[in-house]
């Protein structure tokens, strides 16, 4: 795992007051696990694009209506859902102008198979087209899981980004699509060599927390860690240096997307183990130090509060969170759910006194 380089402190870094950020990809699951991992968010996040691989999934307007009814009632903080919906083989023009005026902001595209409940996923993208045709008419943003289930498990997302996704962006070159959790540095050359080739903006990528840490030895190197097992899985020292280098650049085109997964620490710890990282306690000050070690505390803001808002043309948030310099021990447990860098002391912290 990358070392989180703690710089000695300056009067101007024992805290840092950010625009409220976004979270532009989120696992809230349903009913108890969503009632108990939601405040980890709702606390300090002003919006979250919340995935719809849920079981059932949230596949159409009246799946997004009672997904979106039972957060808004689970909620206690001024926190937003943003809604989507999964895209199926059968998903067609008037599923998506249906989804987008109940309010859905973005499709979710899953090849079948390739992560948690995508058994549905999708074969053949182009049995979607008539559906990403609506989605540029209606305004809704692509986001896909980039990887190719049949490829070799570390050469999935580069197999997709190579066969797949330029079918897409050349057949609908002004459909919004994300990349979702980018987790080499093949899929950051490709959103930049996207826009260098098209001259458009019309393609970015959602980088998360814990791609900015682990490579796969800190899955696999050592004792097997299931707690840092994900979809797609860790990569090598040299994806996750690009990946860094894209989140604390500036570049408009990456923003985070945390990918935060709670499964039930039995879930985990057992002989199938569920691919995914609860990070959404510790986001904001895991990233705090991840930039402050890359000298670019003055580009967090851009990289959680501005770049994925104006991508999703979303107007930037209201209000600030508070992020103070006080060393503290991530929690072993959530209510039954490991997080991220559990026991282990971080040295930024966001103040629970609003501002």
């Amino acid at each position: 795992m990358t070392r989180l380089v703690a710089r000695e402190p300056e009067a101007s870094s024992t805290s840092l007051r950010i625009r409220r950020p976004d979270d532009f990809h989120l696992h809230l699951r349903q009913h108890d696990m969503l009632r108990a991992v939601l405040p980890a968010t709702g606390r300090h996040f002003a919006r979250a694009l919340v995935m719809p691989n849920t079981d059932p999934p949230v596949a159409d307007a009246d799946a997004l209506a009672r997904y979106r009814s039972e957060i808004v009632s689970a909620n206690e903080w001024p926190f937003e859902p943003l809604m989507t919906i999964k895209l199926t083989a059968g998903t067609g023009d008037k599923t998506v102008r249906l989804a987008g005026e109940a309010g859905a902001v973005a499709a979710k595209l899953y090849p079948r198979g390739v992560t948690t409940n995508s058994a549905d996923g999708v074969d053949e993208v182009d049995d979607l087209y008539p559906a990403f045709a609506a989605m540029v008419d209606v305004g809704m943003v692509l986001c896909v899981h980039g990887e190719s289930p049949d490829a070799f498990c570390l050469d999935r997302e580069e197999a997709f980004l190579s066969a797949v996704l330029p079918r897409i962006t050349s057949e609908f070159p002004t459909l919004r699509v994300v990349v979702e959790h980018a987790s080499t540095a093949a899929a950051v050359r490709w959103v930049r060599d996207h826009r260098d080739r098209t001259g458009t903006s019309t393609v970015a990528a959602t980088i998360t927390v814990h791609h900015l840490l682990l490579t796969l030895d800190d899955v696999i190197g050592d004792l097997l860690s299931p707690h840092h097992f994900c979809k797609p899985v860790a990569k090598r020292p040299e994806d996750r240096a690009a990946l860094v280098e894209a989140a604390t650049s500036g570049d408009p085109a990456f923003f985070l997307g945390t990918d935060s997964a709670p499964h039930a620490r039995e879930a985990k710890e057992c002989a199938s183990g569920c691919a995914g990282v609860f990070t959404a306690p510790v986001a904001l000050p895991v990233l705090a130090q991840v930039f402050e070690s890359a000298g670019a505390l003055d580009r967090l803001e851009r990289f959680t509060s501005v770049a994925g808002a104006h991508f999703y043309g979303l107007p930037l948030n209201e209000g600030v969170v508070t992020l103070r310099r006080e060393r503290w021990r991530v929690p072993a447990e959530y209510h039954g759910v490991v997080p991220f860098l559990a026991d282990r002391y971080l040295d930024w912290r966001v103040s629970e006194d609003g501002e």
